[in-house]
C-alpha cells in the first residue's frame, strides 16, 4: 500500500538555523497525531497502552501511517493469525535500507552526518546520509556481481565500526540475510553460528585494536572461511593491524567505493513483509545457538514503536535537531542492531571501537564519556554494568562540562541498582543538567527489540523500567499461568508482536521455536526473564529464568563453555553459573570436577581460562574455580545449573531441588554448603 511518506515523525522538516527549542516528547507527538487522525484519546499511558494491545490491528496500521511506511503494493489485513503463527501486513513489499534512506536529502541539507565515529586510537570519521548510501549501493553492486541475490546468507566478522553498518544496509538492500559475529569471538564460537547459516559471502576484519592491543585477525579469518564450504567469496578490510595480507580476498573499502551511474540509480529491492532480514544467535545454552531470524517489515515497525519510546526524532527536523545517539555495543549484542535502528527514525549514530574501560595496565571508565564529550553525544546508552563501574571507579562525570548536552542516558543487559542511577542523576545535576532522563530498557535478542522501554513523560523510577512497550502484551504469570502485580512472575507476552521470530534457521518443522517459548503455556510466548510490575506500571526485572551466561552485554551459553574446557585431560567434568548481584554485576562461577587422582590447582585454572580465551572470548573466563566432588545432573542427564544458581541468590533448597529428580542426590548437601558459605569467601 502507497502511503504518504511525509510521516508525522518528519513534521517541522529541516531546521538549518540549529535554534534550540523545548523538545517535544516523540511519543507526545504520536499521541497528538492519534487524537487529530484518529480521534482516539488516553487518559495516561496506561490507557494508550491497553488499546495498543487489544487492537493490534488498529495500533499496528496508525504506524504504519503515522511514520508514512513505503511500500509499492498493498496489504490485506494488519495481523492475521495466533502465536506462534500470526502474520503481518501481507501483501505488502517492504525494506529496512529504503526507510533508512527516505532521510538522506533532508539530513543533507540540514548538514547532519549519519554516522559519527571514533576508535580507541582516536581516529574519527563522520559520514553523510548521502555517503552512506552511495557506499551502500557500491557494495550492494558488488555482493551481486559475487553471486549474491535475494535470500543468501551474507555473513561479517566485523566490530563497531561504519563498514559494518554500510555492509548490513547493502545487504538488506538486495534482500540478502545478514548475520554479525563479534572478532572478540574465538573461530569455534563463530562457526557455532557461522555455520548454520551457510553464507555465500564473508566480509571481515584483519585485524582489531582492543584494550590497548592491536590484534592480528587474519589467520582466524582463514580459519574461519575455510571451514565454510558455502563461501565463494571473502571481502576483507586492511585495518592496518595485521602485517599480512589474504590472497584472493576482495578489498573492502575499494567495493565501498564505486561513484558511477549504477551507484547513483541503484534502490533498495522492494521485498515482502516478512522477507528475512536477519540472523541473530541466542547463547547456546542447552547446544548451538539458535538461529534466530527477524524479518524486515516486523523490525521496522517495532523499530518504530521503539525509537519513540527512547525519544529519537530526525537530528534535522527543529524539535530535535542535532541529535546524537551513542549506545556501546560490541557487534555480537543485540544492541548494536538497536543503535543501527537510530538510523530509521533519521537521527545521527555515534559509533565507539575499542575498550570502554581503557586497557587492563591502565584501566580508565572515563574513555566512553570522553568521545561524548568530543562528538557531542546527546543520547548516551550502555550497560547497567558499565554505569556501576563508573560509580565505583570515583569518574566525575561533574568535571566535564560538555557532556552537559547529553539529555538523556540509556541502560540494559542487567537490573540498573537504584543508587547507581541516583548517582549518575546527582552527577548531571551538578553539571547543570537539572533532569536527566534515565531509559531502562529490557528486550532481547529474541525479539530484537524491548518488551519494557522508558517513556519521557513519565516519572523518574531509579532502578525500574518505566512502563511496558507500546503493542507488547506484556504480563507478569505466577506458576498457574495467572498475570500479577507487584510479585515476580514470568515475563509472558500474551499476543503477538510484529518481531516476534520469523523462525529458527534450519528449523525445518519449527519445533525448537515452539518449544523455546510456546512449550510452557502454548499459544503464550514466554520470555525467560523473572519481571514484577507495579501497580504505577513501572517495572523490574530480577534476573534469568535460565541459565544464560551474560557477561557485559555478551550472551553466550553454558554448552559452549563446556565445548571449550572439557576436551582438557585434567578435567572429568564442569558446570557454570552465573550469579547477578543487586548492582547491575555478576559473579561467574566454575565448578570443577579434576580427573581421578588430580587436584584443581593453579595449572589446571590457567589451562581452562586460556581454553575459554581462545574458544569463545576472556569475557567469559570465570571469576572464580571451586574444585566440586561432582557435578550434579537430572536423570536424562542434563546439569543442575539453575537448581544451583537459584541456591547461590539465596532459594530454599526445597523450592530449587527435588532429588528424586538427581542421578546423584548425594551431591545435593555439598553444593547447599557452598551456597551457605559463598558470603565468607573473600
Amino acid at each position: 500500500m502507497s502511503q504518504d511518506t511525509s510521516g508525522a515523525s518528519l513534521d517541522n522538516a529541516a531546521s538549518t538555523d540549529g535554534a534550540e527549542l523545548p523538545p517535544i516528547p516523540q511519543i507526545r507527538l504520536y499521541r497528538e497525531w492519534l487524537e487529530r487522525e484518529r480521534g482516539l484519546r488516553f487518559a495516561d499511558h496506561e490507557a494508550m497502552w491497553r488499546w495498543s494491545t487489544t487492537d493490534l490491528a488498529a495500533f499496528w496500521r496508525s504506524i504504519w501511517d503515522y511514520h508514512g511506511v513505503q511500500s509499492p503494493t498493498s496489504f490485506t489485513a494488519v495481523v492475521k493469525g495466533e502465536m506462534p503463527d500470526a502474520t503481518w501486513f501481507d501483501g505488502a513489499q517492504v525494506n529496512y535500507a529504503r526507510e533508512v534512506f527516505r532521510h538522506v536529502e533532508m539530513a543533507d541539507a540540514a548538514g547532519q552526518p549519519a554516522i559519527v565515529a571514533e576508535d580507541e586510537q582516536g581516529r574519527s570519521v563522520e559520514i553523510s546520509w548521502r555517503t552512506l548510501r552511495e557506499r551502500s549501493a557500491s557494495l550492494a553492486l558488488e555482493l551481486r556481481r559475487n553471486g549474491v541475490a535475494r535470500g543468501d546468507r551474507v555473513a561479517a566478522y566485523l566490530p563497531n565500526i561504519p563498514e559494518a553498518v554500510v555492509a548490513f544496509l547493502a545487504c538488506a538492500s538486495l534482500g540478502a540475510v545478514w548475520t554479525l559475529c563479534s572478532p572478540d569471538m574465538g573461530a569455534p564460537a563463530v562457526l557455532d553460528r557461522l555455520r548454520q547459516a551457510s553464507p555465500k559471502v564473508l566480509i571481515a576484519v584483519d585485524g582489531v585494536f582492543y584494550g590497548g592491543k592491536a590484534m592480528d585477525r587474519v589467520a582466524t579469518v582463514l580459519e574461519i572461511s575455510a571451514a565454510l564450504p558455502t563461501v565463494s567469496a571473502l571481502f576483507v578490510l586492511d585495518t592496518g593491524h595485521s602485517p599480512s595480507r589474504i590472497v584472493d580476498a576482495v578489498d573492502l573499502t575499494t567495493a565501498m567505493a564505486r561513484r558511477d551511474e549504477e551507484v547513483a540509480a541503484f534502490e533498495p529491492e522492494p521485498l515482502p513483509f516478512d522477507h528475512p532480514l536477519w540472523i541473530l544467535y541466542s547463547s547456546g545454552t542447552t547446544g548451538l545457538p539458535k538461529a534466530i531470524v527477524h524479518g524486515h517489515g516486523g523490525v521496522i515497525v517495532t523499530t518504530i514503536v521503539g525509537n519513540m519510546h527512547l525519544d529519537l526524532g530526525p537530528s534535522y527536523a527543529r524539535n530535535s535537531f542535532g541529535e546524537r545517539f551513542h549506545w556501546y555495543s560490541a557487534t555480537g549484542w543485540v544492541m548494536w542492531n538497536q543503535q543501527v535502528g537510530g538510523l530509521m527514525s533519521g537521527t545521527t549514530i555515534c559509533l565507539f571501537d575499542g575498550s570502554p574501560s581503557g586497557s587492563k595496565a591502565r584501566p580508565d571508565w572515563s574513555v566512553l564519556w570522553d568521545f561524548a564529550e568530543r562528538r557531542g553525544v546527546t543520547w548516551f546508552g550502555a550497560g547497567a554494568a558499565f554505569y556501576s563501574s563508573c560509580q565505583k571507579a570515583g569518574v566525575a562525570l561533574a568535571d566535564r562540562p560538555a557532556l552537559r548536552a547529553i539529555r538523556a542516558l540509556g541502560s540494559t543487559g542487567s537490573p540498573l541498582p537504584a543508587d547507581v542511577q541516583l548517582w549518575g542523576t546527582d552527577q548531571f545535576a551538578r553539571l547543570g543538567r537539572a533532569y536527566i532522563w534515565w531509559c531502562n530498557i529490557s528486550g532481547g535478542t529474541d525479539i530484537a527489540a524491548a518488551f519494557l522501554t522508558g517513556h519521557r513523560e513519565l516519572p523518574a523510577a531509579p532502578g525500574r523500567l518505566q512502563c511496558r512497550h507500546l503493542g507488547a502484551a506484556v504480563e507478569a504469570w505466577n506458576e498457574e499461568g495467572q498475570s500479577v502485580i507487584g510479585e515476580v512472575g514470568e515475563l509472558v507476552c500474551t499476543q503477538p508482536f510484529p518481531s516476534m521470530p520469523l523462525y529458527f534457521w534450519g528449523d525445518a518443522d519449527g519445533g525448537r521455536y515452539r518449544s523455546s517459548y510456546f512449550a510452557i503455556w502454548p499459544g503464550v510466548w514466554r520470555h525467560g526473564d523473572w519481571l514484577r510490575i507495579e501497580t504505577d506500571g513501572s517495572c523490574s526485572i530480577s534476573g534469568r529464568s535460565d541459565a544464560t551466561i551474560n557477561r557485559h552485554g555478551l550472551r553466550m551459553g553454558t554448552a559452549e563453555i563446556y565445548a571449550a574446557v572439557e576436551g582438557l585431560p585434567d578435567v572429568a567434568d564442569t558446570m557454570v553459573v552465573d550469579i547477578e548481584d543487586d548492582r547491575g554485576g555478576s559473579q561467574l562461577l566454575m565448578f570443577v570436577t579434576p580427573v581421578a587422582g588430580r587436584r584443581l590447582d593453579a595449572d589446571i585454572t590457567t589451562r581452562l581460562g586460556e581454553a575459554i580465551r581462545a574458544s569463545l572470548s576472556p569475557r567469559f573466563i570465570p571469576d572464580r574455580f571451586i574444585e566440586a566432588p561432582g557435578i550434579p545432573r537430572t536423570l536424562s542427564g542434563k546439569k543442575l545449573e539453575l537448581p544451583v544458581k537459584r541456591l547461590f541468590q539465596g532459594w530454599p533448597v526445597a523450592k530449587v531441588i527435588n532429588r528424586d529428580t538427581i542421578a546423584n542426590p548425594e551431591l545435593v548437601p555439598w553444593y547447599v554448603e557452598q551456597a551457605t558459605r559463598k558470603e565468607e569467601r573473600p
